[in-house]
């Protein structure tokens, strides 16, 4: 299925097509006919679906169609930092010819964003895309209102009540209106998922999406060791197997540093990520800005509330 058949407004036909869409996948051809029919929604579906697409296209396409200055019109909330400006990119790119405006609000950064985030949450950004616990502490500022809200969604809901945003997830619904549309992403879906769900869903559409095999070229291996071998292990398979880089995954960073120094000790070519280091997307050690070319698409400016003037 093609995005076009979807009807969508022609000027987020035009984001789409300079975003290099053209197909939709299976997950967007299930959600976004539901989104535009304004039901709720819960979504088992996992990073690399096209989940975020699937729900940003119909949700931007609303608010084009109804419209109000000055006012939230929706509120996007995501478990981490790094998710939140991941989904503010790719929103900004698909509503780059549209009026739609938004800023990501998140914690981690200087006081100096804090007011900038203050300032978009007063004026009334068209989307929020939020952690909870930074959306928690501009809500006791007093100056949020959600009055006028037409969407709620949760990202990756299964995450966030992992890592205990249980109440501060209770205390921003409680803030929101009652009539709304909810839409809920999560890539499992344990018993509290169901019952939150329950909660704040009213007669949602249920949409699975099966969790896809990887290619046939990736292979996939398993090593049963003990946590101390651990270190050993890895600097044997970067020194016997082949590669140009190797992304490793640690379940703290304080296991990040520690592999890090021992993989320089060892001279190795290694840099640590984590959320110790600066949050800016440029200090980090794997990112490179990427150019653009004048074919459509918006160059990253640096600014992260953004209003566009409406066509005439």
């Amino acid at each position: 299925m093609r995005f076009i058949d979807f009807n969508l407004h022609p000027d987020l036909l035009e984001g789409i097509e300079a975003s290099n869409y053209e197909t939709a996948t299976p997950v967007q051809e299930q959600v976004i006919p539901a989104i535009l029919e304004g039901k709720d929604l819960i979504a088992s579906a996992q990073t690399g679906t096209g989940k975020t697409a699937a729900f940003l296209l119909p949700v931007i396409h609303r608010l084009m169609l109804n419209h109000t200055d000055g006012r939230i019109g929706a509120l996007i909330i995501v478990p981490t930092r790094e998710l939140a400006v991941q989904i503010s990119q790719h929103l900004e790119g698909l509503s780059y010819f549209t009026h739609i405006s938004s800023v990501a609000v998140y914690g981690g950064n200087d006081a100096q964003n804090f007011v900038s985030e203050k300032k978009a949450l007063q004026a009334g950004a068209d989307i929020i895309i939020c952690t909870p616990g930074r959306m928690i502490a501009h809500l006791n500022m007093g100056y949020v209102s959600f009055k006028n809200l037409q969407f709620l969604v949760l990202d990756e809901a299964d995450r966030m009540l992992d890592m205990g945003f249980q109440d501060d997830i209770n205390r921003i619904i409680k803030a929101v209106p009652e009539k709304r549309q909810t839409l809920l992403f999560s890539a499992t879906m344990p018993p509290r998922i169901r019952a939150l769900a329950k909660n704040i869903l009213k007669d949602p559409v249920e949409i699975n999406i099966a969790i896809a095999r990887p290619p046939e070229k990736i292979i996939q291996k398993a090593f049963v060791v003990y946590e101390q071998q651990k270190a050993g292990l890895i600097k044997y398979l970067l020194k016997t197997v082949p590669h140009k880089s190797a992304l490793i995954f640690c379940g703290s960073k304080q296991l990040v540093k520690q592999l890090t120094r021992s993989l320089k000790q060892n001279k190795f070519n290694a840099e640590e990520m984590h959320s110790d280091l600066a949050q800016e997307l440029g200090s980090s050690p794997v990112y490179k800005p990427r150019s653009h070319k004048n074919n459509g698409s918006r160059p990253n400016n640096g600014k992260r509330f953004y209003r566009r003037p409406r066509r005439t």
